[in-house]
């Protein structure tokens, strides 16, 4: 029987190139779960591998302005000159349903997150050191030197905010952060702050 009927919002942050996405596509390859990918929408260029809804969706930065007047965020960020969001209404349905949704952002959105859900699920992503997110980041091919020395910088700043997350995961073997990060999941939906009421139901049934 479960205890606790609504999904779990699980915030997946940390600094650009420590294989967030990475670790969530092994995330949701593993078998028997009810995870769903919450698609963040942003104003930036699509790159050549990505595809529109899956990734990311792509729109002008008039439309995300609009948007973002209008309240239909959870959290957006910006970096380098372009906007990021996860739109509020799609998350919602899923909670509702009771799926574990899974948002992929950066840690001044997972900030926003935590002050509008405050009993989200923040998990910290970090490399298992400095060469290895600089390596990732030159792997990736798309950004110039001056942008990943900017990136660089920029993670230097967002390590020193760990501690507002509720776990840390290094991701020096991705299989291996994924399981970790199923290990939280299952682990919160036991906790006793979330399942409490529908248990001192269940035995007053009794």
């Amino acid at each position: 029987m479960k205890l606790n009927d609504r999904g779990l919002l699980v915030v997946i942050s940390g600094p650009s190139g420590v294989g967030k996405g990475t670790v969530r596509r092994a995330l949701f390859n593993m078998p028997n779960h009810n995870l769903v990918y919450s698609v963040s929408m942003t104003t930036r260029e699509k790159r050549p591998n990505e595809i529109e809804g899956v990734d990311y969706y792509f729109v002008s930065k008039e439309t995300f302005l609009e948007r973002k007047q209008n309240g239909k965020f959870l959290e957006t960020a910006e970096f380098v000159g372009n906007y990021y969001g996860t739109p509020l209404d799609k998350v919602n349905e899923q909670l509702d349903l009771g799926n574990e949704v899974v948002l992929e952002i950066e840690v001044d959105g997972a900030q926003q997150v935590k002050k509008k859900v405050p009993d989200c699920v923040m998990i910290f992503i970090v490399p298992p050191g400095k060469k290895a997110l600089y390596d990732r980041l030159k792997r990736r091919g798309t950004e110039s030197e001056p942008i990943i020395a900017e990136r660089i910088a920029k993670a230097n700043r967002e390590f020193k905010l760990a501690h507002l997350y509720d776990y840390i995961v290094v991701n020096d073997e991705v299989h291996n952060a994924a399981d970790r990060i199923m290990a939280i999941i299952r682990a919160e939906h036991a906790k006793t702050e979330r399942s409490i009421h529908k248990y001192m139901e269940m035995i007053e049934e009794n």
